[in-house]
């Protein structure tokens, strides 16, 4: 799964580092509207090194929907900036909470949940972050013992192992220091009280693919988000897409890629924040000796 993660950099950074048109100017991204039903807002966000569940996140965008076949359904790669809310919420649900138990979508069966398909056909985005965390399970009562952290999806016995368990921390990212752009899913939802000119109408949020975690990283927990590398940031973003293009960007997150990084368990709490949640914690054993006390 994916529940936190770090996203530093500013507006112009993104724009420059997903070759957002304008970005060589500073200026805002192009494909901004008026119209608060056509694109999500885009507000300035401070650094955040402890993204958490329902706060507002960065999202680059490709071609509307409504203008995929503008120009024949050809691969066109990113244009906007925008912020969602991290959490999915359907245009259908009638409480916006949901999106609390909607901050990850399956890879596995996201083209045919009712909750996520709509959007895996049509509406999909980019997430950026500089690194992603995880937690592994260090089970009380056996030292130097670890477990990789487990989705309560696929284990019963999820509860019951994290309660006797601590957790240890890592940071995953780029080892080059390059954003991770996690494969996105986002919608819209309107009040239904609210007119629909008013901004405040329309709620876009997003949630995060996830899939089986790469043999590097299965130590630590037994999933791990979709990074879409940079050269299928096009196919992920394009509304035409078809699902074979789809299931290779699915596939094709390039772990091997990924630099893992012990980290202080101060990242447990969502109020502390700052750069130090990055920096290396004293933790002696590394991920991948942890991993040959699994298997």
């Amino acid at each position: 799964m994916c529940g936190r993660y770090a996203q530093a950099r500013n507006q112009h950074e993104l724009q420059l580092a997903f070759d957002i048109p304008g970005a060589d100017e500073g200026a805002a991204p192009a494909g901004g509207a008026a119209d608060p039903r056509a694109r999500p807002p885009l507000e300035e966000l401070a650094p955040d090194y402890n993204v958490a569940p329902g706060t507002s996140v960065y999202t680059v965008l490709g071609t509307p929907p409504g203008e995929a076949a503008a120009d024949g359904g050809g691969h066109r790669g990113p244009r906007t900036l925008a912020t969602m809310r991290w959490g999915l919420v359907p245009s259908w649900a009638k409480d916006p909470s949901v999106g609390y138990k909607m901050i990850n979508a399956r890879s596995e069966t996201v083209a045919e949940k009712p909750a996520y398909r709509s959007a895996f056909a049509r509406r999909r985005c980019l997430i950026p972050a500089d690194a992603y965390y995880e937690w592994q399970l260090l089970p009380e009562g056996r030292p130097g013992d670890a477990e990789a952290g487990t989705s309560p999806v696929t284990d019963a016995g999820h509860q019951r192992r994290k309660a006797r368990s601590r957790k240890r921390p890592y940071a995953i990212g780029y080892a080059d220091g390059s954003p991770l752009a996690f494969a996105g899913l986002f919608e819209r939802r309107r009040h239904p009280d609210l007119p629909g000119d008013d901004p405040a109408a329309w709620l876009w949020s997003c949630t995060v693919v996830t899939t089986g975690a790469a043999p590097e990283l299965s130590g630590i927990h037994e999933r791990m988000p979709v990074v879409v590398p940079p050269q299928l940031w096009n196919v992920w973003l394009d509304p035409a897409s078809g699902p074979g293009e789809l299931h290779d960007a699915l596939s094709a997150t390039p772990a091997g890629d990924f630099s893992v990084t012990p980290v202080s368990t101060a990242v447990n709490s969502v109020r502390n924040n700052g750069p130090q949640l990055l920096h290396p914690a004293d933790t002696p054993e590394p991920p991948g000796g942890a991993s040959a006390t699994l298997f």
